[in-house]
């Protein structure tokens, strides 16, 4: 199968290759993917799972990528719940061989049916994002009706869902970003937008809950703005400070295939609306690495020749 590979650590986006590798093999619960659709995380090259596995030794070549959708090909010893033909869509292991590829082993119970009507390559745009979004807002961060919620990055691809949720939520919205930002911020449900490139965060007054997907000072600048007793959530490092009598998280998302229905459903009845930003072949997939910050929403790969 074809597939991208990293070899090197050191080597970067230009390390990414396009190569044949062999077929995955899939163990017990597994399910054997054909990818027609798959996202990354640019970071994630510098992940340790990307070059090591659980015991540490070394795994290259690896396959990145970790957001796929596509169709059940084979399932493995034990396997129920899917069945061969099957639309699916969800996460690949964070410790194993990834999605860009036209073919992945994964966790059974790591991925969900996917509804006719969604398209492939706005399902991929939805796993990390999606699960991330509401494990943020309501799992760590309680977020309740009429409480104001303040959603960095609200252009990407976790941000955008966020604000989504959030908006439908109840909550007061405030979004960030850049200048050309502010009118689709807003059309996702925003109420006011904040232009991070003004510097100017402590407009956004006392705000209940902090999400963060950017990390640095204006992690640590949001942190001041939450009120006694309200939290920070983030996905970008361990924040530095605590809030006044509340809380900071940090936490790394985890799979959810109830969760991943739910948000299925969502898009099929028009309640969320993912924003792809980028559809790219397999073989330009160093190129959306470089360029994924350059377009609002989630960069996809998509596979639609897989053997």
């Amino acid at each position: 199968m074809q597939a991208i590979i990293v070899n090197d650590r050191d080597a970067g986006i230009e390390g990414l290759t396009l190569t044949d590798m062999p077929y995955p093999h899939a163990a017990e619960n597994d399910v054997i993917v054909r990818v027609h659709a798959a996202g990354f995380t640019p970071g994630e090259l510098s992940w340790p799972g990307t070059w090591a596995d659980r015991a540490g030794n070394d795994r290259t070549p690896a396959i990145p990528g970790h957001e796929l959708s596509g169709v059940v090909a084979e399932l493995g010893y034990g396997t129920t719940g899917l069945s061969v033909g099957q639309r699916v869509f969800g996460l690949a292991d964070w410790l194993r061989n990834g999605s860009l590829a036209e073919y992945v082993a994964v966790e059974a119970r790591n991925l969900a049916p996917l509804p006719a009507d969604v398209d492939h390559p706005v399902a991929a745009a939805l796993p990390i994002s999606g699960l991330t979004a509401w494990q943020g807002l309501f799992d760590h961060g309680r977020l309740t009706v009429g409480q104001t919620v303040l959603i960095h990055g609200a252009t990407g691809g976790v941000g955008s869902l966020a604000v989504q949720l959030a908006h439908e939520a109840g909550a007061y919205v405030i979004g960030t970003g850049r200048t050309a930002d502010r009118n689709v911020v807003l059309g996702l449900g925003a109420q006011t937008f904040l232009d991070l490139t003004a510097g100017d965060l402590k407009s956004a007054g006392e705000v209940d809950l902090v999400l963060d997907v950017i990390g640095g000072d204006v992690l640590d600048q949001s942190t001041a703005l939450v009120r006694p007793g309200g939290t920070v959530v983030t996905i970008a490092a361990p924040p530095k400070t605590q809030p006044r009598n509340g809380r900071a998280i940090f936490f790394v998302v985890e799979p959810d295939r109830a969760r991943l229905a739910d948000l299925a459903d969502r898009v099929r009845t028009g309640r969320l609306k993912p924003i792809v930003g980028d559809v790219r072949p397999l073989a330009e997939t160093a190129a959306a690495f470089a360029r994924h910050r350059r377009t609002p929403g989630k960069t996809i790969i998509e596979i639609p020749d897989a053997r």
